[in-house]
């Protein structure tokens, strides 16, 4: 079996696949000073509620976007797992996908994995939006090359820093209103939040398709991106498994 690991900067997703499908998906949160030690206390104690063994696992591929995460994840594939994992990124691994900005060292590993997995499963030109601690909008042409994109504040986010920068605004829960304008301070919190991201989904494709020209396959990803389903008009699909899709393309290209 093949483990896969998605280190972001909220949440580390862990994700099992059997060659056929993928069995299991365990999420942690993200914490740099978390031993490997400490992670295959948890990990073996997830196996076993769902009666797999460790040494089950034959591989392991890594992306991760916090570098003082990458130490521990190594070691916790090495040392517990007895595999030298592929980790994205590192000198001679294949990606998958071209890059074409500026500088491509750039370029967050998680964004390149999303993209080879959209480019799996959709046809076209593709446009990405990945809702996590960011919100990103990436363009990958029908020729496999990721051609840029856009960073936003994530949602979550945003509710963080209306809560800490405000003495008296609460930590809300994300939830649709039922109208725009509220009468209290919780549910105008909620409408500015909700459909404050709704028009920026909207708006910023709209942008991007104004000034691209080319026509796109609009597709949503990532932790919180069902908020959105139905919502955001400009979205045509929801997949929440674009990332790990993606890692489990890398390790067929690099096994």
């Amino acid at each position: 079996m093949l483990l896969v690991i998605d280190t972001g900067n909220t949440n580390t997703l862990f994700a099992i696949h059997d060659g056929d499908k993928w069995l299991v998906e365990w999420r942690i949160a993200t914490d740099a000073s978390r031993t490997a030690d400490e992670y295959a206390v948890w990990f073996y104690q997830l196996m076993s509620m769902q009666k797999m063994q460790i040494n089950d696992i034959k591989a392991c591929v890594i992306s991760s976007v916090v570098p003082q995460s990458l130490f521990n994840m190594r070691n916790l594939a090495r040392r517990h797992l007895n595999v030298e994992p592929i980790v994205v990124g590192d000198e001679g691994i294949d990606i998958g996908v071209a890059i074409d900005i500026d500088n491509p060292k750039e370029v967050g590993s998680d964004r390149l994995v999303t993209a080879l997995g959209a480019l799996q499963k959709y046809e076209g030109n593709l446009l990405i939006v990945d809702s996590g601690t960011a919100t990103t909008f990436d363009i990958i042409s029908k020729d496999k090359l990721f051609e840029g994109g856009i960073i936003a504040p994530g949602i979550n986010l945003s509710v963080r820093a209306l809560h800490e920068a405000s003495a008296q605004l609460p930590r809300i829960a994300i939830l649709k209103p039922d109208r725009v304008v509220a009468k209290n301070t919780v549910e105008a919190m909620q409408s500015g939040i909700f459909f404050g991201y709704i028009s920026l989904i909207d708006g910023l494709i709209d942008k991007i398709l104004s000034e691209d020209g080319r026509n796109f396959t609009v597709i949503g990803t990532g932790g919180v991106a069902s908020l959105f389903k139905g919502e955001a008009k400009s979205i045509q699909y929801y997949d929440s498994n674009l990332t790990i899709d993606g890692l489990l393309k890398i390790w067929r290209l690099n096994k």
